[in-house]
């Protein structure tokens, strides 16, 4: 029988206990899990076939040796953001695809909150395709510079409370962006950065559709609280909502999705009020969100007011006792309560990752 000690003692001898994380000694079976410096498959067949000779050598047919070669994956720190100063949480709202309403989404959201008591500000980040202004009726507003610790800033328009940035106010909403992603990331900044947003409890990102170098951009910059997913139930535009959610949880990322919002759900006739046609499916977003095991926020149906509302400038939710109003209400208070948990169970973004092991088996 060969005792664990003698075999550590053996390790030292041909000088690798450096290496060796764990030994167990079973009857005539030698276990060792070893690291590799190099995770290429080469250099590990090398340590391989110099820990076999060398016990060949030493102990002949005594022993049998089982190698677990570790590779120790390099530290990688999480994408950090520099917080913006009196703003408490950042609310990234996405989708996958355009076309499914997630400004129409974003901004009744950030009224809601607004509703509830919350300060809020709203930064359209969609550089190509600004619909903010418009949304809010303020198409020809222009931000104007403040002085703020002898630094010029930019002041965010207000409208029905919500302080508000977007390319838009510069280029025009109706002016073709035809800019590369380093001059899109770099205006998109200057909003961010060169803006005085004051005391807020909540600043909402109407991101682009997709994922790109705006969205990476955002992660790089900013400290995001969390993300909200928008998607409507076709298969088409579910497929996209599951890269989106990837995305934001990619370790070098890894941004807490509060959950997904399912907009245009269903469509109900005003003559026939108990009447759900699926137009576009039954339920997806939702039964995507039980799959990828992130929260589902709500539904939002089709409704004729809602998209009105937003052509004319004046978001659904500002109608009162509306059944609009009642349903972002519901989602919103649904958010709040995700970002509540996730304030008090998660660390703050800038979490550092700890060095991960990545096993090998050789016999």
């Amino acid at each position: 029988m060969i005792s664990k000690k003698e075999i550590q003692e053996f390790l030292k001898e041909i000088e690798v206990d450096d290496l060796i994380r764990n030994v167990q000694v079973m009857d005539s079976t030698v276990m060792i899990d070893m690291l590799s410096h190099s995770p290429a498959m080469h250099e590990k067949k090398k340590l391989e076939v110099a820990m076999k000779s060398a016990f060949e050598q030493k102990y002949g047919d005594e022993i049998s040796l089982k190698l677990n070669i570790l590779v120790e994956v390099p530290e990688q720190p999480q994408i950090k953001g520099t917080p913006i100063n009196g703003v408490k949480n950042i609310i990234a709202i996405s989708s996958g695809k355009g076309g499914v309403g997630k400004s129409t989404v974003s901004s009744n959201i950030a009224l809601t909150l607004h509703s509830m008591g919350f300060k809020v500000g709203l930064l359209d980040t969609d550089i190509y395709g600004p619909s903010i202004p418009t949304m809010f009726d303020v198409e020809n507003e222009k931000p104007l510079s403040v002085q703020v610790d002898g630094k010029n800033k930019m002041k965010p328009i207000e409208s029905y409370g919500i302080k508000l940035l977007s390319i838009g106010f510069f280029a025009g909403t109706s002016q073709a962006v035809v800019w590369r992603g380093p001059m899109a990331t770099k205006a998109l900044n200057q909003m961010i950065r060169d803006a005085h947003w004051g005391e807020l409890d909540f600043l909402i990102l109407d991101l682009p559709p997709g994922t790109g170098d705006i969205h990476l951009s955002i992660v790089q910059e900013l400290p995001v609280t969390g993300a909200v997913v928008v998607s409507t139930p076709q298969n088409i535009a579910l497929a996209d909502v599951k890269k989106g959610v990837n995305m934001f949880q990619m370790e070098s990322i890894n941004v807490p999705v509060l959950g997904i919002v399912e907009n245009m759900a269903y469509f109900t006739p005003e003559e026939l009020p108990e009447n759900k046609y699926y137009l576009f499916g039954k339920e997806g977003a939702k039964n995507m969100a039980e799959k990828l095991e992130v929260p589902f926020l709500g539904e939002i149906p089709i409704i004729q007011g809602i998209r009105e509302a937003s052509d004319v400038g004046r978001p659904a939710v500002l109608q009162e006792n509306s059944k609009v109003k009642d349903i972002y209400t519901k989602i919103t208070q649904n958010m709040v309560e995700q970002i509540v948990k996730r304030n008090e169970n998660l660390p703050p973004t800038e979490a550092v990752k700890i060095t991960t092991m990545a096993g090998c088996s050789t016999n």
